[in-house]
């Protein structure tokens, strides 16, 4: 089986799980946190051991996390522990926050821009993004600046990329100029 048909399966059921305890937005908390700690080398190459016992894994993550995380959430992670998936938890916890996201309506949208926005430019955008029809009913907005794009804007979501830069209206004029036989015929006559 494919580690995104695991992955989507287990944040599936806790999703599902989250709903039903109504603890949605708590296990979603938690989700992020272990994602933040999910950076930490050591942690991330401790879960994908083989090596490592299922019962040594267990008192760590009870010793990182007990406390901190909800007892949903831990129950989850010794779940997967358990059943020796926990290899699959860092894969399960980018899926879980894909689908939080579904149920929640909301479009994660990428704007790029050669020189950073105002505040209230980049809130006018979110708006115009927001009563859009081509975005679920809530935007998150990330912003990046890149200037190589010389002037403009490129805005990304789902799968779909609106590239409205000079750097690329620039890069389609120079291609037209290349595949016209026309101007080149006369350029070299």
């Amino acid at each position: 089986m494919s580690v995104h048909r695991i992955a989507s399966r287990y944040a599936k059921s806790l999703i599902e799980l989250a709903i039903d305890q109504n603890k949605l937005d708590v296990v979603t908390k938690d989700v992020e946190q272990f994602q933040a700690h999910m950076k930490s080398r050591d942690l991330y190459l401790l879960l994908k051991s083989p090596i490592v016992h299922a019962d040594k894994k267990k008192h760590i993550l009870k010793l990182i996390f007990d406390g901190k995380l909800d007892e949903l959430f831990m129950a989850f992670l010794n779940i997967l522990v358990t059943k020796g998936r926990e290899g699959y938890l860092p894969e399960i916890a980018v899926e879980y926050m894909v689908q939080y996201k579904q149920v929640r309506h909301i479009s994660s949208v990428k704007l790029t821009t050669a020189t950073p926005l105002t505040k209230e430019l980049e809130k006018a955008i979110h708006d115009k993004l927001e009563a859009s029809k081509s975005t679920d009913q809530h935007v998150e907005l990330v912003s990046a600046v890149d200037p190589s794009l010389i002037g403009g804007f490129i805005v990304e979501f789902e799968d779909k990329i609106y590239d409205a830069s000079v750097k690329h209206k620039l890069d389609k004029l120079k291609k037209g100029f290349r595949e016209n036989f026309y101007v080149s015929k006369i350029i070299s006559s």
